[in-house]
């Protein structure tokens, strides 16, 4: 098979070197990738919103398959491009991707199929989102409604918090567009756990489920970020408790959204909550996560190539994915001042020696190539340095000793990933 990958982030990174190994693939590309990826596929010079020229080279090149890693491409309509171009594409349509795309979206048809999920409003107008908050009080959830690169959700413990993220999104415009309306939450209490399902249209199947850490520091503290760092499986997400969110969230929601007629294929990623009261709905995502991504693909033991091209097919009624018995970490390596303001261009030495570290894979996330061959920091998230082990502790261990290896006086990370597995 030929295949385009879409993206260039960890998360692609991840996906590329899991189909770089399926026996099917002859030929794999990716748009517009990074260096890491250049080592598993041949890098393209097309953005990842750039649609017309995506669907160009899948035709040209007759890619057999996209995949679509970031979630931008997808409510930009790419999925429906490649249909109307007969290519088959792993990921939803803009109609369906809008169950990420708009906040509100999502909280609509949770409730509509009657999916566990937070008390919520939604506000186009500032004073009637304070008057809200002041009539619920602290703690409560102000979110974006729109797509914010994983930065529009504020959880407030106090009413000041709340108003100051209502000025900054909604008259401040520090998300643009996505910030115009707002959603805002109660705030519920638990494990937060990031669960994957594939769906082909009318059928899901499980795909893992990982813990994010979103807080750019150790002990949850700091700014929000896109993830510092994930392992999978976490222990709080036991074997019934994932039954019961295939019952009660990712079925009925994959049957309301055919009955609006939008069925939805690719992958449902389902940030939850586990309060005493049961597993909640947070969010949907309609991509793979990222860090979550590289934790999954690491512990994922059968062929993800024909696992992606069932769900495009309408074929996963009978599919049955096979993992490891392993677990796995990624600490995710970010550039000094990130998520505010990352100072991009440091360069970053010793990579290849902390990649011989046993069981560690190293996954790209914002990289670059100087001119002189060296490798540089191109983002604020840059590497992804990911182990398993036969135990979370021996996994953790494993990539921290590769982390300690990394010569990047430029980059930071946080230590605790991982600890509340332990």
């Amino acid at each position: 098979m030929r295949v385009l990958v879409v993206g260039g982030g960890g998360r692609e990174h991840a996906l590329c070197w899991a189909i770089a190994a399926s026996p099917l693939l002859s030929k794999l590309w990716c748009a517009p990738g990074n260096p890491g990826i250049a080592e598993v596929a041949e890098c393209v010079g097309v953005g990842a919103t750039d649609i017309e020229a995506l669907v160009g080279f899948a035709k040209s090149e007759r890619a057999d398959l996209v995949v679509v890693g970031p979630e931008a491409p997808l409510t930009l309509g790419l999925a429906d491009a490649c249909a109307a171009a007969g290519i088959p594409c792993f990921g939803p349509s803009a109609a369906a991707a809008r169950l990420e795309g708009s906040k509100a979206f999502f909280k609509e048809v949770a409730v509509a199929a009657g999916a566990p999920t937070a008390h919520y409003a939604v506000f186009t107008e500032a004073d009637a989102a304070r008057a809200h908050i002041a009539s619920r009080g602290a703690p409560i959830v102000v979110k974006a409604d729109g797509l914010a690169a994983g930065k529009g959700v504020v959880v407030a413990m106090t009413e000041a918090e709340a108003l100051e993220a209502v000025t900054d999104m909604m008259e401040a415009g520090i998300h643009g567009a996505a910030g115009a309306r707002v959603v805002i939450e109660e705030c519920l209490v638990g494990e937060e756990i990031s669960f994957f399902a594939l769906c082909d249209g009318t059928t899901a199947i499980p795909f893992g489920a990982a813990q994010d850490h979103k807080r750019a520091h150790d002990g949850d503290t700091g700014p929000n970020t896109g993830g510092m760092g994930a392992y999978s499986p976490p222990p709080a997400f036991t074997p019934a408790l994932q039954e019961e969110v295939m019952a009660t969230c990712i079925r009925p929601v994959l049957a309301e959204m055919a009955r609006r007629g939008a069925p939805f294929r690719g992958v449902l990623f389902a940030g939850l909550m586990l309060t005493e009261a049961g597993p909640k709905l947070l969010e949907f995502n309609t991509r793979f996560g990222d860090p979550e991504c590289q934790a999954l693909m690491l512990r994922l033991k059968s062929d993800l190539l024909p696992a992606l091209l069932a769900a495009t097919q309408g074929e996963l009624a009978h599919f049955d994915l096979r993992w490891e018995g392993l677990s796995s970490i990624v600490v995710v390596m970010a550039a000094e001042g990130y998520p505010v303001a990352p100072v991009t261009g440091s360069e970053i030495r010793a990579l290849e020696a902390a990649a011989q570290v046993p069981d560690v894979t190293i996954f790209h996330a914002g990289t670059a190539r100087r001119e002189d061959g060296a490798l540089v920091a191109a983002g604020g998230r840059v590497l992804g340095v990911a182990a398993v082990g036969a135990s979370l502790r021996e996994a953790r261990g494993s990539a921290y000793a590769a982390v300690d290896v990394v010569d990047w006086p430029g980059g930071f990370c946080r230590r605790d990933i991982g600890t509340r597995g332990l």
